[in-house]
């Protein structure tokens, strides 16, 4: 009797800082439990064995910002069954995304590299989807490895993943956190942001930095005028929105309106 093929998973890396790389090595025992169940076929994080695709589910951490992973890019796709994208990287466009504020990102290479013909870079930091259909989106700087493990449950059993759609202020709420913006006036983008940090910011007296990007349906422009009534200048705002999910469609459309 032939015994039944594993799935087989691959992990890729584009630009990005390796973070939500990490985070999935962090699963440590989790991990041990998936391994049983599925073949992990490339990842070089982890391990120098690769296997040849094709794939069953491919996890794809960093974003888009060279001629050549443009086109590495739909390579993967054709050989994943499942393509998942993990981490603001591959879903927005990263902290990298920054420089898609400028008209030309040459500005910026000829500051940063003491040889920059040698340079081929792409004008803009884009997500995955930008350039090849996607899955699911795990959003997170870093991932929370527990909701990866969800995503990755979910998809070898056929089911959708059971990922929270709120908002931080949620988890503030359910760890008992008093709210910053109301008690003392701190700037926090917790109302627009997607839960996944557990109210990391928040149970430290910080407000949140919109790490998990935005959340469904997030009313910026509302929270943006309420930061100019506690004090803050457009420039101020702007800022709060340019951060790990600067290129995010929600907090660019309102940072780009506090810019003018």
């Amino acid at each position: 009797m032939t015994a039944k093929r594993k799935p087989r998973l691959a992990v890729w890396k584009f630009a990005s800082c390796d973070g939500c790389q990490l985070s999935i090595l962090d699963c440590e025992d989790e991990l041990l439990a998936v391994a049983e169940h599925i073949e992990i076929a490339n990842f070089p994080e982890a391990s120098s064995a690769v296997a040849k695709g094709p794939y069953d589910i491919s996890l794809v951490e960093g974003s888009i910002t060279t001629p050549h992973d443009a086109e590495r890019i739909h390579a993967i796709r054709k050989m994943s069954k499942t393509l998942i994208t993990i981490g603001a990287c591959a879903v927005s466009g990263g902290i990298q995304a920054l420089r898609n504020f400028q008209e030309d990102v040459s500005c910026y290479v000829n500051i940063v590299y003491a040889n920059p013909d040698y340079i081929r870079s792409l004008n803009k930091s884009t997500p995955i989807d930008d350039h090849v259909p996607v899955d699911f989106k795990l959003r997170g700087c870093p991932i929370n490895k527990y909701q990866l493990m969800e995503v990755i449950n979910a998809f070898l059993n056929s089911r959708k993943p059971n990922i929270p759609a709120h908002s931080v202020c949620m988890e503030c709420k359910m760890k008992g956190v008093i709210c910053l913006m109301v008690s003392a006036g701190i700037p926090c983008l917790g109302p627009v942001t997607h839960a996944g940090c557990d109210a990391l910011c928040p149970s430290y007296n910080r407000g949140c930095f919109g790490c998990y990007g935005p959340k469904e349906t997030p009313n910026t422009k509302s929270l943006a005028d309420h930061f100019s009534k506690i004090g803050l200048d457009n420039r101020d705002i702007m800022r709060r929105f340019r951060g790990f999910n600067a290129y995010a469609e929600a907090f660019r459309k309102e940072s780009e309106a506090r810019e003018k």
